[in-house]
């Protein structure tokens, strides 16, 4: 066969054995394609027919009317394929930084990551969160750029920033060849050939046009493979030409052990470039039994856990990669502390369709039904003791919302409804806030959440209510007094009678409370001095501002009272009559939470939100890079909370959806002026 009838799909079929299935991630920003990268992997493949796309909301991916509605992946799409006899699973990841989550739960089952990234330098820091994450994990990885159709710079320039955003060195695999500024294929550096693209079809072997640049570029390739590869450098110093299985093996070898990070291009949209991404992937990803060894499974059938669905009718489904061993359908699974579930199907996924099947292989990513005592990210093993957790990052949550239901009679559905969300999607969180009387609903950004308030009256019938968390605000004073609180009431028969002299006075910022008795004389009788301090106690609950009460000292320094009608609740009663009546003349004020905030972002905008705390009231401490992040920084501040409720939303527009922010309680601090005021009045008339 010339090279000119040769096409992509028979370039280089020899060189690989086959082996058991993959499970590749498709990871990186919002707006990369990867959706669009899904789809022409199942039309390539065969798995469909006619490509949707996002517009038209007909992809195979992105089913649930959250995404329909969106235009975005709000959780990992499944397929399962196969590509020149051998098996693939694409899990396709949320784009958006707030739905992170579900990829950092993929990952401990994958066998390789590709990070699609638009050919823009400028959007190159976006690939930072995903690229940091597959290093710290040691998940091999490669970049597909996509829509090089339409690239406005040159690949060199994206090159150079993707050295600054990657730990590992970036590899060009691929040089473009351009015809009048349009990218129309492209040369295969390691298996020096050219392709010119051809739509929705297997590119065309054509002539190298430029030899010299070909040349140039390929040397390159080898000098940055040969940095891990002594022979192939001695090689190259006595300019021995290596051979091609060689530097295929090389590439194979560096990028499972995580010293290169190969380059391809290509359009997602037009199919071009995807077939030689499939290759690479056929040739150069290790098999199951490296990610196997990263869990830390060996011998007994053994699956992660990636993803937990709750169906409508369908019951619990649970999206697991089979580490090792052979599983069939009714096999007992077994996790930690001795929990063990029946498996009740097993399934293939491909979009939302589900594929019975009456087996598993090591290799296979597959949804097994009713695994009730099982969630996201454990470890199971048909063995008893074979049961652990996956290695995987928490995220902490970053934006919150107060949740209601509309009508009463749901709140016990509520319940039910928010604990099979999070088993979901663990990046959300569900708090009681029993001082504020709120329920709290905690996740990664704005668009997160509304996700799952979108899944709560889709999928259960819930519409909720919600707004941003009431503040726990406090009140203290600034001076001293001292109060009488006297009760006495006559109603026929034994009256009430309960008499207290209080002295009241601040104490310093975080002491809490402190009540003494200095009581003298049995003026007021020792079985009721616990009943004062009940008293005191309970208009602490709500002071003369409205909120509770802190930092204050609280003495009993004298009282009287009646043999026959003074009581355990005459003396309370009192207790809270005398600071009702001295509180209001000891100078209250509003204290409102501090919170030590920790800012990540990329360098470049360091001042930009150093300008956005400020705006806040924000006290800026200063920043430093960020550990193990090159290029990026850590700004501390301390931040009033009550400034702190759509944070997230400006940080990302900063950042372009990067940023985050992690916090904790510092202290309390005086709230003064109209913003006071204007706390005090909301209180009020609440």
């Amino acid at each position: 066969m010339s090279p000119n009838t040769q096409n992509d799909n028979q370039a280089g079929t020899s060189r690989k054995i086959k082996s058991g299935p993959r499970a590749i991630a498709l990871v990186g920003p919002y707006g990369s394609g990867k959706t669009s990268l899904l789809e022409s992997i199942a039309a390539i493949t065969g798995t469909i027919q006619r490509k949707g796309s996002v517009p038209a909301g007909n992809t195979l991916g992105d089913a649930s009317p959250e995404a329909r509605a969106r235009q975005m992946s709000v959780e990992v799409n499944t397929l399962c394929t196969s590509w020149l006899d051998e098996e693939f699973t694409f899990l396709d990841c949320p784009g958006s930084i707030e739905f992170l989550g579900d990829t950092l739960n993929i990952l401990p089952g994958v066998d390789a990551a590709v990070v699609v990234c638009e050919p823009e330098p400028a959007k190159a820091v976006l690939l930072q969160p995903y690229l940091k994450r597959l290093s710290d994990a040691g998940i091999p990885h490669m970049i597909f750029v996509n829509k090089f159709d339409k690239a406005r710079d040159s690949l060199l320039a994206l090159l150079a920033v993707l050295k600054d955003v990657s730990d590992r060195p970036p590899l060009l695999r691929q040089l473009p060849i351009w015809d009048q500024g349009v990218a129309t294929g492209f040369v295969d550096l390691a298996l020096e050939r050219a392709f010119a693209y051809r739509p929705h079809a297997a590119s065309e072997v054509v002539d190298i046009a430029d030899v010299r640049r070909e040349k140039e570029a390929r040397f390159e390739m080898l000098e940055k493979l040969a940095d891990h590869d002594e022979h192939l450098m001695e090689e190259l110093l006595t300019e021995v030409e290596p051979s091609r299985d060689e530097v295929f093996g090389d590439i194979r070898r560096e990028l499972a052990e995580g010293q290169v990070v190969p380059v391809l291009i290509g359009s997602a949209e037009g199919d071009n470039g995807v077939r030689r991404l499939l290759k690479a992937l056929r040739h150069d990803v290790p098999d199951v039994t490296v990610a196997a060894e990263r869990a830390g499974v060996s011998g007994e059938p053994a699956v992660v856990v990636l993803k937990t669905m709750h169906g409508g009718h369908g019951g619990k489904l649970s999206l697991v990669r089979v580490l090792s061993g052979h599983l069939k359908d009714g096999a007992v699974l077994h996790g930690e502390g001795g929990r063990e579930s029946r498996i009740g199907g097993i399934f293939a996924l491909c979009g939302d369709r589900q594929i019975k099947r009456h087996a598993a292989e090591a290799g296979d990513t597959v949804a097994l039904a009713r695994l009730e005592a099982f969630n996201t990210g454990e470890i199971l093993s048909t063995a008893k003791d074979g049961g652990g957790r996956a290695t995987t990052e928490i995220l902490t949550p970053v934006h919150r919302l107060a949740v209601a239901v509309k009508d009463r009679k749901d709140e016990v559905k509520l319940t039910t409804a928010i604990a099979r969300l999070c088993e979901e999607d663990p990046s959300l969180r569900f708090e009681q806030n029993g001082e504020m009387q709120e329920m709290i609903l905690a996740g990664q950004g704005e668009i997160h959440l509304k996700v799952a308030l979108d899944r709560m009256a889709s999928r259960h019938g819930l519409h909720l209510e919600a707004h941003p968390p009431r503040v726990p605000y406090r009140e203290t004073i600034r001076k001293p007094t001292t109060a009488r609180g006297r009760h006495k009431r006559q109603t026929g028969g034994h009256g009430q009678f309960g008499d207290v002299v209080l002295e009241i006075r601040p104490l310093p910022r975080g002491s809490g409370f402190v009540f003494e008795d200095r009581i003298k004389g049995g003026v007021v009788p020792k079985q009721w001095i616990g009943s004062v301090e009940r008293g005191v106690r309970d208009y602490m609950k709500e002071g003369p501002l409205g909120f509770p009460v802190v930092d204050i000292a609280v003495a009993l320094v004298d009282g009287s009272y009646h043999t026959v009608d003074s009581s355990d609740a005459a003396f309370q009663t009192a207790g809270r009559l005398g600071m009702s009546e001295g509180m209001p003349n000891c100078s209250p004020v509003l204290l409102e939470p501090i919170m030590r905030v920790k800012v990540h972002v990329p360098s470049d905008a360091t001042s930009r939100v150093n300008a956005l705390i400020s705006g806040r009231r924000g006290a800026l401490l200063g920043y430093d890079a960020r550990p193990g992040w090159r290029g990026w920084d850590t700004v501390q501040a301390e931040l009033p909370l009550a400034e702190v409720s759509d944070l997230i939303v400006d940080l990302r527009s900063l950042t372009q959806g990067v940023g985050t922010y992690e916090m904790e309680f510092d202290r309390l601090s005086e709230l003064n002026g109209k913003l006071a005021d204007q706390v005090v009045a909301t209180r009020s008339a609440a």
